[in-house]
């Protein structure tokens, strides 16, 4: 009983927090400048950079599909053996 009524507050506690903990608004694009006003734009000058982390994903995917690729054919070596 003793456990039932713990994991019931925990359960209310959860449901309850995010209606009494809010967040900070996030800043104002243009630092509070209007839009087009010669300030950054929103996103920053160039957007995100994501010409590493792609090349980083490619590479990982060439490396797991040449090991998969190395598995199976070992596998087939060792079916003919």
């Amino acid at each position: 009983m003793k456990r039932n009524f713990r994991i019931l507050t925990f359960a209310t506690f959860l449901a309850i927090a995010p209606l009494l903990i809010s967040a900070q608004q996030p800043p104002h694009p243009n630092n509070g400048g209007a839009p087009g006003s010669g300030n950054t734009p929103v996103g920053g000058p160039s957007g995100a950079p994501i010409e590493s982390g792609a090349f980083i994903l490619l590479a990982l995917a060439v490396g797991y599909a040449a090991r998969k690729f190395y598995e199976q054919r070992k596998h087939k070596a060792e079916e003919i053996k």
